[in-house]
């Protein structure tokens, strides 16, 4: 008879799930992380808009481009957090700028919130590699029991090894401090020392090298956003139905946004018969 301790390393090691193993990253030019088992699955084409039609984010857009372009180049580059209003386009401004560097190689990772323990395993895949990689999280936000937000600190700045020099971390979110300001307030005001109660997890947000806020738009830049997906798809609208059919979309929807301008486009598109 085995010894004991043999047959429970035994029926450890079958338990243990094998390690990743790096896909053909030529490929394809993004990937998304997934668990159970652990892999990087290849996304035959990016849901993204062309980098020319986004519209009232000038200045975010010129920032973050050039922040890639160099990252791309092998210089030095920062983490990249976007804050701010729904819909104001923070995850269509990082697939299209990837989109409009993807001829120099490089590689978009889209990581899902809830797998952000396992984001470790992921950059043991990455590092070290020729290609250059921007990871990227969506709709990045933390609530008071939340701990994945600790497994991301190491990636952006801690950590023995830290951030591999091939990898870059753009993250999306409502949220400039990626958690409610109530709780911010609520940990304030309850702790023995209120500063050093939020520290941890406002600290989160410092470690992003850029802070690029997203604000509402107005009516004009609304209408201009239309028009060009209007012009880059080849549908004809005298200005003033467009300015009277968006307008109305728009009061029943209850805000402005460049989502809501894709939306109503997107309507507009379908009853002219146009494909887009």
């Amino acid at each position: 008879m085995s010894d004991p301790l043999e047959r429970i390393a035994d029926a450890l090691d079958r338990m243990s799930p094998p390690a990743a193993e790096a896909p053909d990253f030529e490929s394809a030019e993004a990937f998304v992380w997934q668990t159970a088992p652990d892999r990087l699955e290849p996304v035959a084409q990016v849901n993204r808009i062309d980098l020319a039609l986004l519209v009232g984010i000038d200045r975010a857009r010129d920032t973050l481009l050039g922040n890639t372009e160099r990252f791309a180049e092998g210089l030095p580059a920062n983490n990249a957090l976007l804050w701010g209003a729904r819909g104001m386009g923070k995850s269509s401004l990082v697939k299209a700028v990837h989109g409009a560097l993807s001829e120099t190689g490089l590689k978009l990772v889209e990581v899902h919130r809830e797998d952000l323990p396992s984001i470790g395993r992921c950059l043991a895949l990455l590092r070290g590699r020729a290609e250059r990689f921007v990871m990227y999280c969506d709709d990045l936000s933390f609530s008071q029991d939340d701990a994945h937000y600790k497994s991301l600190k190491a990636v952006l700045d801690g950590g023995i090894e830290g951030r591999p020099e091939n990898v870059i971390l753009y993250a999306t979110s409502n949220r400039r401090h990626l958690m409610p300001r109530d709780m911010i307030e609520n940990e304030r005001g309850s702790a023995i020392n209120p500063s050093e109660a939020v520290e941890e997890k406002v600290s989160l947000s410092d470690r992003f090298g850029l802070w690029l806020g997203f604000h509402s738009c107005d009516q004009d830049a609304y209408l201009q956003m239309i028009r060009g997906y209007c012009d880059a798809y080849g549908i004809e609208i005298a200005d003033d139905d467009l300015r009277a059919e968006a307008i109305e979309w728009q009061a029943t929807r209850g805000s402005r946004s460049g989502r809501v301008a894709w939306q109503f486009f997107t309507d507009l598109a379908a009853r002219r018969g146009v494909r887009v």
